[in-house]
């Protein structure tokens, strides 16, 4: 059965994610952090693609398929036989939603594409998830993050602007595109609630590879230009980016000309800065740049990061250490705000997640599952939800299906 918490959000809300890789899963794994009960729907042999990806955690496991499946469980099906899917229907007519990133045409062929669907079952809210908009000429194009990387602009923005294009360090595409799935298929449960009818929800990588280039984006297109790559730097505001100080990095964001004016004063003791007339607005100090940022970072480059950081903050300017990515998850920050937690795990013992962003009336939402071993919920879900019984589970698993 759903959870039936009532202070988890989505309680009683059931999905079936027939989805893989990244962008679908982080869609469906949202919605489980919000308290949906979310069955993964896998092959029985190799299960998602990204179970093979990273760093292994016991043997149908890693951190990279850790990462987004929290808060669901296992259901191995093999979709290519007629009664895999057939299966695949009886779950469907038991849940709310279906997130699906199947190839161009792939759900129609195997009879599980939202038209035939919803002639059955109208309150369906069905996500699907491409690379390219499925209206267009590119519809059957397969979608990559890296490929749309390139082709939205976003490795155009990133990096240093004597270097080649680089890309984010994470799959910022896949992650992004299932954020805002997620917040399809939310809007479409509030309007579901009104109106007792179902939707389909189509995102596709490029569309939101475009949408994140947001101010740039829009810079481009009223200046007719492509903006200048400023790696850690600001494009217009100075100083405002990562500095070397003489023991590591930091990051300095002086936003307006009283906060220039006390770094001068009070952080890098050089009143003569502030009170000369190139520096002493931001327009200025942006068109004078190149005088301005050897002065500050010679002064910077004498100083410990640690009298910098507390100089600052005396000085109330926005400023913080560059941490390792360890140093960041095992930080007390990260530890007083419970952003890691050790899970139980079969084979591993325990194992690191991540937990939930979200906090609702003080609380945060919690790992009700940790991120499941293949078919861990196969024989539970088949029985409790389609009363299969044992025997006939055990014709379906000597014959491939599950």
């Amino acid at each position: 059965m759903p959870d039936t918490n009532p202070h988890l959000p989505l309680a009683g809300i059931r999905v079936l994610d027939l989805s893989r890789i990244l962008a679908g899963p982080t869609c469906a794994m949202v919605l489980g952090d919000l308290g949906a009960e979310v069955i993964k729907v896998e092959h029985p042999q190799r299960g998602d693609d990204t179970r093979d990806w990273g760093l292994a955690v016991g043997s149908t496991q890693t951190a990279y398929f850790n990462s987004v499946n929290r808060n669901k469980q296992s259901v191995t099906v093999d979709l290519q036989s007629e009664q895999g899917r057939r299966i695949a229907r009886d779950l469907i007519r038991q849940s709310d939603v279906v997130i699906q990133n199947f190839k161009f045409g792939g759900a129609e062929k195997l009879g599980l594409g939202y038209e035939a669907l919803r002639a059955e079952q109208p309150d369906l809210i069905y996500c699907s998830i491409s690379g390219y908009d499925r209206t267009g000429s590119e519809a059957a194009r397969p979608g990559y993050d890296l490929v749309v990387q390139g082709e939205a602009g976003l490795m155009a923005l990133n990096g240093e602007a004597d270097q080649p294009p680089l890309k984010f360090g994470v799959a910022a595409v896949d992650l992004f595109t299932g954020m805002y799935a997620a917040q399809g298929v939310l809007a479409a449960l509030v309007e579901r609630n009104r109106t007792g009818k179902g939707r389909h929800i189509e995102m596709a990588l490029f569309d939101c590879g475009l949408m994140l280039t947001a101010y740039y984006g829009l810079e481009a297109l009223v200046s007719g230009t492509d903006p200048a790559r400023c790696g850690n730097a600001h494009p217009s505001i100075v100083p405002y980016g990562v500095f070397d100080a003489e023991d590591g990095p930091l990051v300095i964001t002086v936003g307006n000309n009283s906060q220039f004016a006390r770094f001068c004063q009070d952080v890098i003791q050089r009143p003569d800065l502030a009170a000369d007339e190139r520096f002493g607005t931001n327009i200025n100090r942006s068109a004078n740049r190149h005088d301005l940022l050897p002065e500050i970072r010679h002064e910077l480059g004498k100083r410990k990061r640690q009298d910098l950081l507390e100089r600052l903050h005396q000085a109330n300017i926005p400023c913080g250490e560059v941490s390792t990515l360890l140093g960041a998850l095992t930080s007390a920050r990260a530890r007083e705000a419970g952003l890691v937690t050790m899970q139980p795990h079969a084979e591993a013992g325990s194992t690191p997640v991540l937990t939930p962003p979200y906090r609702f009336d003080g609380e945060r939402m919690p790992i009700r599952r940790p991120p499941p071993a293949l078919g861990d919920a196969t024989a539970h879900v088949l029985q409790t939800l389609l009363n299969i019984a044992p025997p006939q589970l055990e014709e379906l698993r000597a014959s491939g299906v599950i």
